[in-house]
């Protein structure tokens, strides 16, 4: 069953072309990487995926219905979560408080129907010992790691993760790919865009290029990264 597809979307700053004629299906339960080198339209994708920016042309279908117009509030009640490059959470709120608000408005549920889920939520994402701290005081890695557990706070049946990985260690990154495994294990769908390939690989099953906007290919992590095209577009080198 496909959970999301987008078909022929296209989005233009005047005689800017960020997205064009980008078309690909998702199905329940994958996750899909998408990469491409800086400016190659993937954060406007998702911008696009949760209405946070309007298309100019083509359509997204989410879980069988025609989203293209739905404003970004009624998408994220119906079960697409999303996470941003740079963590911004309420600093001067409690991890556990952060995960309260994104359950309570995000989600549409009461304080009391969100308590239990959020905590379970902080066990899951390895924020249980920090659900007290102040979110202002977290360091790099609890932030990321708050960042997704925001998100699933929503209850969402996609995941749109936004180079999650970025600036964190080695032994970080690693850390963080085992939650989201652990995530992507329970069934929820996951497009994640990410410059760390081998942290992105450990998850997906298939990735997606992007350059200026257009799908240059999509397939297999290993069939994409031999492909010559790849290579001198995302890798910089000369085949």
């Amino acid at each position: 069953m496909t959970i999301l597809a987008l078909q022929n979307v296209s989005k233009s700053y005047g005689a800017l072309k960020v997205t064009q004629d980008v078309s690909f299906a998702l199905e329940k339960g994958e996750a899909l990487g998408i990469i491409g080198p800086n400016g190659a339209g993937k954060s406007t994708l998702f911008n696009l995926i949760t209405g946070n920016v309007d298309v100019d042309g083509g359509r997204i279908i989410f879980e069988g219905r025609d989203v293209t117009s739905t404003p970004p509030m009624a998408r994220c009640l119906a079960g697409v979560g999303r996470t941003f490059q740079i963590p911004q959470p309420f600093d001067k709120l409690t991890v556990f408080e952060n995960l309260l608000v994104a359950g309570t408005f995000g989600a549409s549920q009461s304080e009391s129907e969100a308590t239990d889920r959020c905590a379970d939520i902080l066990w899951r994402t390895g924020l249980s010992p920090r659900a007290n701290d102040m979110a202002g005081g977290l360091r790099l890695l609890q932030r990321k790691r708050l960042e997704l557990a925001r998100a699933l706070a929503t209850r969402p049946t996609l995941l749109l993760l936004d180079e999650i990985a970025g600036g964190l260690t080695e032994g970080e990154c690693g850390q963080l790919v085992d939650t989201i495994r652990a995530v992507h294990e329970t069934g929820i769908s996951i497009v994640w865009i990410e410059h760390v390939l081998h942290a992105l690989t450990a998850v997906v099953g298939r990735l997606l290029v992007l350059d200026f906007g257009k799908v240059i290919g999509i397939g297999q992590p290993d069939e994409i990264m031999a492909s010559k095209t790849v290579r001198e577009i995302y890798l910089g080198i000369d085949v």
